[in-house]
């Protein structure tokens, strides 16, 4: 059964892999969920942004789900998002999650038809309401265009099932302080965009992280030592990651950068997208050689053959 304790720490979106033909390949999903709980995750998400689940259908969801619960079993904490563009398709995809043992649900607000402020409020009291998952609000303003102001995650977060946040409106440090400092003592406030700001939203009242998946265990260190008071080394770590990090945040590429970076470690099989994610042009795989040339990220080879 699903708990409503709010998800904390490097909580990775795992990308969602593909055979090259374009169908779902669960096997290199298996090999996924052991590379992060191997890297030291703290919990799983699916269908955020770095999954492409915009490209998935509702049985792919329902399979995905079921699958990443069966691998990292009953303990580690998952996040799945709902992206429905109305109140009754959010409510069915935060069912079919919770049925299939997600414990958490990352909810965008509805995005072609844009609710008002108190739209926004009815809808996330209603698919909280529809479900003992918890609920986290996705801030994020820039794929949705709907603008949650610090004062209406404040009054949400007084209502029941909804756990958390996970702030995507820039500068997230800034909108982090802000809601961190409105919100009652236990509503937790995340950072996202692929932890772009990751050092300065910890500092300013975030207690967790959500990039893409394919550098975690790089990422671990850094949280582990901004944790210890280890800035500097924290900051060193990080700096080697910025270049990685932003090529991950290109827009229409950012999937293609996940899957290559996770196909040359190994860990799936291939780096296959559906459109309308893009492939990788010769100049951003140009790029992503000499990062991960600098970096030199260990191979897990954990993708079945």
């Amino acid at each position: 059964m699903p708990h409503r304790t709010a998800p904390t720490g490097l909580i990775p979106i795992l990308a969602t892999p593909f055979h090259d033909d374009g169908g779902l390949d669960l096997a290199s999903l298996r090999s996924l969920v052991e590379f992060q709980l191997s890297a030291g995750a703290d919990g799983l998400a699916v269908f955020g942004m770095a999954s492409e689940g915009f490209a998935l259908t509702a049985a792919e969801r329902a399979t995905i789900v079921r699958e990443v619960r069966a691998v990292a079993g009953d303990h580690v904490p998952l996040v799945a998002g709902v992206n429905g563009t109305s109140t009754t398709v959010a409510v069915e995809q935060a069912r079919q999650a919770t049925d299939g043992g997600a414990d958490q649900l990352m909810v965008l607000p509805p995005y072609l038809a844009k609710p008002n402020r108190s739209q926004s409020l009815d809808f996330y009291a209603e698919v909280a309401a529809a479900t003992e998952a918890g609920v986290m609000i996705q801030d994020a303003p820039g794929v949705t265009g709907v603008q949650l102001d610090t004062a209406a995650i404040a009054t949400l977060a007084r209502e029941p099932g909804i756990t958390s946040v996970k702030v995507e409106a820039p500068p997230t440090p800034l909108k982090t302080a802000a809601v961190a400092a409105a919100v009652p003592i236990g509503f937790a406030v995340l950072g996202g965009q692929n932890a772009l700001a990751l050092i300065e939203e910890y500092d300013n009242g975030s207690v967790g992280t959500m990039p893409a998946c394919e550098f975690t265990d790089l990422l671990r260190p850094v949280l582990d030592d901004l944790a210890a008071g280890r800035r500097a080394e924290a900051r060193a770590g990080f700096a080697r990651l910025l270049p990685l990090i932003h090529l991950g945040m290109r827009p229409g590429q950012a999937w293609a950068v996940h899957k290559e970076v996770l196909r040359r470690r190994g860990i799936i099989r291939s780096a296959a997208v559906r459109l309308p994610a893009q492939v990788l042009d010769p100049l951003t795989a140009r790029a992503l050689d000499e990062i991960l040339g600098e970096l030199r990220p260990a191979r897990h080879g954990r993708a079945a053959a």
